[in-house]
């Protein structure tokens, strides 16, 4: 299973990849974050106008409180994140470096800033994908149970040695889907 996961990276990869090799080293919540963030999406829509629908503060960046990797992961919704040359280059121009590129999952666009570090997700609009980082932002930010939860088992990840990031980050598939399984379900018992 490892060895087609790594397969996937590689095919998805735009340029040459740089295996991880290491640990994920973790940081307290820092407030400089969301300031961060505001600067990148100040730039990102200067640079896009009207091509930038929506942009937000996703990942654990984006969730007072809760370690992350000092990383600001970005949502960028713009019209159909297929047709790159709507956008891209104005993101070229700003700083960005198209790094992966996803055709068969929700047409998923990853650049990368480096000035601060920052992943930007792209997708287009009323992909499915959109409405699940945003739900999974909000309810970290307002259960404080499950943050908790989810701090332990990313301190826990942490601490193992990835060939890829992507690795860390599918490890936490199980106890994100857990999370969300109990958003929904406390959401419809409040409706």
């Amino acid at each position: 299973m490892d060895d087609m996961r790594d397969e996937y990276i590689k095919a998805v990869t735009v340029g040459k990849g740089e295996p991880f090799g290491g640990e994920v080293i973790l940081e307290n919540n820092n407030p400089r974050w969301r300031v961060l963030f505001r600067q990148e999406a100040d730039r990102i829509s200067s640079a896009l106008g009207n091509t930038a629908l929506q942009i937000h503060h996703v990942g654990s960046t984006s969730v007072p409180g809760l370690c992350a990797k000092p990383i600001i992961d970005i949502l960028l919704v713009v019209a159909d994140s297929s047709d790159e040359s709507s956008y891209i280059p104005a993101l070229e121009s700003a700083g960005y470096t198209m790094h992966i590129r996803e055709p068969d999952w929700h047409q998923h666009r990853l650049l990368k800033g480096s000035n601060p570090d920052v992943n930007l997700h792209v997708f287009s609009e009323n992909a499915a994908e959109i409405e699940r980082m945003l739900r999974f932002r909000d309810w970290l930010r307002s259960n404080e149970n499950d943050k908790l939860c989810y701090e332990n088992v990313k301190r826990k990840l942490a601490k193992r040695s990835w060939a890829h990031i992507q690795q860390y980050a599918d490890a936490k598939t199980a106890i994100v889907d857990e999370i969300l399984a109990r958003s929904q379900t406390e959401k419809y018992n409040t409706d």
